[in-house]
């Protein structure tokens, strides 16, 4: 073992604790071994420990990472996924002449708790997401009752919304209806298409609905929505924009 070898184990087990670098159990035993193999457990109570051999050049040249020894938390995938990433995190730091298992493994912590973030933001998005699908999601099944912000809603027993229908509208083989009814809050235009995907499972069923609708509240605040649908894209924002020509306060479907 050299004698930087031997400092950069020291060092890591006294800051990460003892155990973090220990010599594998089928160490090469020779006088002059070529090489030496070494058991690095990553930190964190979830990280993978991994087997490293450190050529006898050793820091003129890199270790290699030859593979997982134990994966970590029993999670499928984490043992190939802190391999990787130790791998990458070794690439980036190493700069021949120096020792840089200490750099190596404070640069897979970092990106390991990078990726743990991104993976928050996302079940957190996710988690917002359900939430918005889940306000029209019984109706889109055909359920009678809905939860929204006043509480459940029994579509059975609440009063019709007063729509007002277009002219059926025929064209390469699509039929188009228009339903338009009077709205005076941002809820009360999901209320309605929400009522509106209860009653009429032609709807329901349909393979693209264009929604939108466009309320003034409160101090003049505009709110604006609008949704084209499967196969039309732009088609509810184009809805929303010709209301803007004067039409406040409606739900159009």
């Amino acid at each position: 073992m050299s004698e930087d070898l031997r400092d950069e184990v020291e060092a890591l087990n006294s800051i990460y604790g003892e155990g973090c670098l220990i010599p594998s159990e089928d160490q090469d035993e020779t006088p002059a071994p070529s090489s030496a193999t070494y058991i690095l457990q990553l930190p964190g109570d979830e990280s993978s420990s991994l087997r490293l051999q450190f050529p006898a050049s050793y820091p003129a040249e890199p270790p290699s990472v030859l593979g997982t020894q134990h994966s970590s938390g029993g999670r499928k995938g984490a043992g190939a996924r802190d391999l990787g990433v130790f791998r990458e995190a070794l690439g980036t730091v190493f700069q021949p002449g120096s020792v840089c298992l200490f750099d190596a493994v404070e640069e897979f912590s970092r990106r390991i708790e990078e990726e743990k973030e991104q993976e928050e933001l996302l079940r957190q998005q996710q988690e917002e997401d359900d939430d918005v699908d889940g306000e029209g999601r019984n109706a889109d099944r055909g359920e009678r009752t809905v939860d929204n912000n006043a509480g459940q809603v029994d579509f059975a027993t609440m009063t019709p919304p007063p729509w007002t229908l277009s002219e059926v509208v025929v064209e390469n083989k699509s039929t188009f209806v228009a339903h338009v009814a009077r709205v005076t809050s941002p809820a009360e235009a999901k209320l309605f298409l929400q009522h509106l995907l209860w009653s009429d499972k032609r709807i329901r069923s349909a393979t693209h609905n264009i929604t939108a609708w466009r309320i003034r509240g409160a101090g003049g605040v505009i709110y604006n929505d609008s949704d084209g649908g499967l196969g039309c894209d732009g088609c509810g924002d184009e809805v929303v924009w010709r209301g803007e020509a004067g039409a406040e306060k409606v739900c159009v479907d």
